[in-house]
């Protein structure tokens, strides 16, 4: 079986017989003009033919290179689509992140650039649901889990306060909690608390003694940010979730009448999966989670 030809010859050949110019194709390869004429001449030689008609300042092709350059420019092509079937894939970097959902809107969606600026080869995947997601069935990474601190397992992300809320000109009619009684209660339906319509206002009427309270009506949502986008429109008083609406508060679009929240003795718990121990862009994941939480309690 006789030789095939070296492939930097082919090439040379390829881009020498497409523009007809040893010029140009030395300029597409990065190489020199006699560079290419050398080629040229050793790809001839070993097929025993002339492939170029070398006019003055001009190149033509004779019949054996007309018939050589189908036959390579095919061969070439071939090569190529057969290298781009097989090429390794390197496997994608990904993130799996299940969360409640006003977690996700409210705290780390506003500060998700900035992780993804320092890892801009690495997608994040964000669940954002009440259902507790079972992390090695469901292929997640991390979980910021809501729970009372007695069930919160793994690191503490931050406990909650919580706080009545409410657009400045709403508080302008609130100077003590009995003032709450002509407002418009905004609040959530909770999972297993359908009977109790303020259960997410519970630990801060418990605090201040109010567990009859009663307010002029009641507006309820499905989801926490809805409430919270209520409130900033001046619609009602929301329990205000800290540190999730702290920046809220200190933008002035929501404010706090009655001063300090009370504990309500629930908080944020960071959980990872058996395949996060695999995974380093999961686990730098983990720690900007806790040192964005350091940050914003410090701040």
């Amino acid at each position: 079986m006789a030789e095939l030809p070296p492939l930097e010859l082919l090439r040379s050949f390829e881009a020498a017989a497409r523009t007809l110019s040893f010029t140009e194709a030395a300029g597409e390869l990065f190489i020199t003009q006699s560079a290419v004429s050398r080629q040229i001449q050793q790809l001839e030689a070993s097929l025993g033919v002339r492939l170029f008609e070398r006019r003055h300042r001009a190149l033509a092709l004779t019949e054996p290179g007309r018939i050589y350059q189908r036959a390579v420019v095919e061969s070439l092509e071939r090569l190529r689509d057969a290298s781009a079937r097989v090429r390794a894939v390197p496997a994608p970097r990904q993130i799996a992140l299940t969360t409640t959902p006003g977690f996700a809107s409210l705290w780390l969606i506003p500060r998700l650039a900035r992780f993804t600026a320092d890892h801009p080869l690495v997608d994040v995947r964000v669940s954002a649901t009440l259902e507790v997601l079972d992390l090695e069935r469901s292929r997640i990474d991390v979980a910021v889990r809501f729970v009372p601190i007695e069930r919160g397992t793994g690191p503490t992300l931050f406990e909650e306060s919580v706080m009545p809320l409410c657009a400045p000109h709403v508080a302008a009619a609130l100077h003590v909690p009995g003032d709450l009684v002509a407002q418009t209660l905004l609040t959530v339906d909770l999972p297993n608390h359908a009977e109790a319509p303020t259960a997410d206002w519970e630990p801060w009427l418990e605090v201040m003694h109010l567990t009859d309270l009663r307010m002029k009506n009641t507006m309820r949502f499905t989801q926490y940010a809805d409430a919270v986008a209520a409130a900033v429109a001046g619609q009602g008083v929301v329990i205000g979730r800290l540190p999730l609406l702290r920046e809220l508060v200190r933008s002035g679009q929501l404010v706090a009448p009655f001063g300090e929240g009370a504990a309500s003795r629930r908080g944020y718990f960071i959980e990872t999966s058996r395949r996060a121990a695999n995974n380093a862009d999961a686990q730098d994941f983990v720690r900007w989670l806790r040192a964005e939480a350091e940050a914003a309690q410090r701040g």
